[in-house]
This record gives structure tokens, C-alpha cells and sequence, in this order.
């Protein structure tokens, strides 16, 4: 008889290519790992795993008995929903991923709300990107993943995978308070074409999409500065060292010196959660998806600061009342 756990094991080191890679997403030591794969040899009588460099492969063996154990882990998770949606009791565990701002923005909401409704669902969140987000519920590493992406770049969901739109939210530009544009209502961004930017780091998908972004509108980012924390990109902002595209889901305040001005047309990233078909029918998944449809609502109907620009006082103003106004309110979810 195959140890289901064993064969979790060796599923989890198809999937992530190495024993750390598995370890990690089991978590789980690395000789937990190892232990485990030794036990499942002697099971099958066959070497599953060999050396390969500072590293390990599946052998022939390993990855025919890799392919039967994916497709036996489905079932079990299939039996677990379907056990799950007899009972009709939001109960267990469910693990949710989400990208930086939504992590700020919709999960404070989204666990407070179902710790309160359902006690016993017991709810753990992480951080990753919108890319391994989708990988992780794939992997079955997440159960759901709050992701993005731009009305003008869109993120690729595999089949498989089931979605819900919660929320559309818009981007403006954040400009030290000297800047030249400061003081207007409004801007193109052909109006920063001569301007440093800070940029979300290489390799993720908000980067890809503000070159792209910036390119089609014939404009050659010069990007000075990468940094991944909001907060980290409108602290060099503050310093006088570029522009940058800020979000308002999970924004928080904004510095002294720094003002965020609404582009002419409005840049918006498109939020849904995804998680895996075939565990449409498990209730905890169900009542994660409404309770961050709710949050999402509370956010889109003025209950956070996602919707806020600040337009912070300007050098050589003499009226507070216009170019010098305080904090107001647009609603991301107005129509383009």
C-alpha cells in the first residue's frame, strides 16, 4: 500500500524540482523530505531519485510514479471538497496568497470577517507575486490567490482554474511636490517622458507592464530606482529622485512633499481571486471568495483609503483651497 504522505512528498519534488523547493512548499525540513522519498523507494523496491550534480532528478521510475501520484492527490482533493460540501460546514484550513497591496488592502477585512462568521475555518495568508500565486494554487501549495493585472496587459490563467473579479482599481502618478506637474488636475503620461522613474524590480509583472505601458506611448523609461514596497518607491519620490505609477488598494499615507495626480486616461489594474476547479464545491472555498468580495466592496465604496489622491500643498501656493487642497476621494471603480 503507498503512503499517501510519501507520495505528497514526491509530488511536491516534481513540482518544485528540488528538495528545498519541496521542503518549502510542504513545510517541512529538507530531511523530512529526504526521509520520506527513502521510505517510498523501499515501498516500490525501485530508486526514485538520483544525483544529478549539487542537485537531485527523478529517475525513469520516480517520474511515472509522479505523474499516478498528482493524479491520485486530485482525486483525494476532490473527495476532500465533495466530504466537505455534504457536511456544508465551513470548517478546516484554507490558505490564501495574495500580491503586497492586496495583502494590505483585502486581507485585514477578508480573515477578520471569516474568523468572526466561521471559527473553526482556521485561515493562513502569505505574500507572492501575481505569477507565483498562480503557480502556488496550481501546485496546490495555496487554495486561492488574490491576483492582477492591467486593462492593457493581462495576467495568463492556466485551465483549471476558476475566478472572481472583486474590484478594478486606478493607479495615479506620485511626484515630489516641486515637480512641474504638482499643481494640475490631471496628466498624460507623455508628460514624464523626460523624468527618472522608480519602478517595481525586474522580473515582475508590474514592471513588465509599466515598460510596456510607457513604451507604447513612445516613451524610453529611464528608470532610476527599483524598489518593491510602495512605501520604499514614495520615500525616494519624497527625496526629489523620480515619478512613479502608485495604486490606491492598500496605499496608507502618503509623505509630506510627495503629491499623487490622476492620469487623464486612467490606468487600472483588474484584482480577481483564482483557485483550483475542482475544489469549486468546498464550502471554506466559497466563503474566502465572498468575504473578499466583501472586502473588496468596502474598499471600492470609500471604507479604505484605496480611493484617496493626495494633492499635498505645493510650494508657492497661496490658496489652500485649490492647489493646495487636502486628501480627497475618487472612486476606482467610476467607469473609464
Amino acid at each position: 500500500m503507498l503512503n499517501l504522505e510519501r507520495l505528497r512528498t514526491l509530488d511536491a519534488l516534481a513540482r518544485h524540482g528540488s528538495v528545498s523547493g519541496a521542503a518549502e512548499g510542504l513545510h517541512v525540513t529538507t530531511s523530512a523530505v529526504s526521509q520520506q522519498l527513502s521510505k517510498l523507494e523501499r515501498e516500490v523496491g525501485q530508486q526514485l531519485v538520483a544525483k544529478n550534480g549539487r542537485g537531485v532528478r527523478l529517475t525513469d521510475a520516480g517520474q511515472l510514479l509522479a505523474v499516478h501520484a498528482a493524479r491520485i492527490l486530485s482525486q483525494v482533493e476532490l473527495a476532500q471538497a465533495d466530504i466537505e460540501a455534504q457536511r456544508g460546514q465551513v470548517v478546516g484550513e484554507v490558505r490564501l496568497a495574495g500580491f503586497p497591496t492586496a495583502a494590505r488592502g483585502l486581507f485585514p477585512h477578508t480573515v477578520t470577517a471569516l474568523r468572526g462568521a466561521h471559527p473553526d475555518l482556521r485561515v493562513r495568508s502569505s505574500e507572492l507575486e501575481p505569477e507565483e500565486s498562480v503557480r502556488a494554487v496550481l501546485r496546490g501549495d495555496a487554495d486561492l490567490a488574490v491576483v492582477l493585472d492591467w486593462s492593457n496587459k493581462r495576467l495568463p490563467v492556466p485551465a483549471g482554474l476558476n475566478h472572481a473579479n472583486l474590484l478594478d482599481d486606478a493607479a495615479d502618478v506620485a511626484m515630489p511636490a516641486t515637480h512641474r506637474h504638482a499643481r494640475r488636475d490631471a496628466v498624460d503620461l507623455e508628460d514624464f517622458a523626460d523624468d527618472d522613474w522608480v519602478s517595481w524590480p525586474e522580473g515582475e509583472f508590474c514592471y513588465e507592464w509599466l515598460v510596456f505601458t510607457l513604451r507604447s506611448q513612445g516613451i524610453e523609461p529611464r528608470i532610476a530606482h527599483f524598489a518593491g514596497e510602495h512605501h520604499t518607491q514614495l520615500a525616494l519620490i519624497q527625496a526629489g529622485l523620480g515619478v512613479c505609477v502608485t495604486p490606491r488598494l492598500g496605499r496608507g499615507p502618503v509623505p509630506d512633499g510627495v503629491v499623487l495626480v490622476p492620469v487623464r486616461q486612467q490606468m487600472r489594474r483588474h484584482i480577481y481571486a483564482v483557485w483550483r476547479a475542482d475544489a469549486d464545491r468546498r464550502p471554506s472555498v466559497r466563503a474566502t471568495v465572498q468575504a473578499l468580495r466583501d472586502a473588496a466592496q468596502a474598499v471600492g465604496s470609500g471604507d479604505s483609503d484605496a480611493g484617496s489622491v493626495h494633492r499635498a500643498s505645493v510650494p508657492g501656493d497661496s490658496d489652500a483651497g485649490s492647489a493646495g487642497r487636502a486628501s480627497g476621494s475618487a472612486d476606482p471603480g467610476t467607469p473609464d
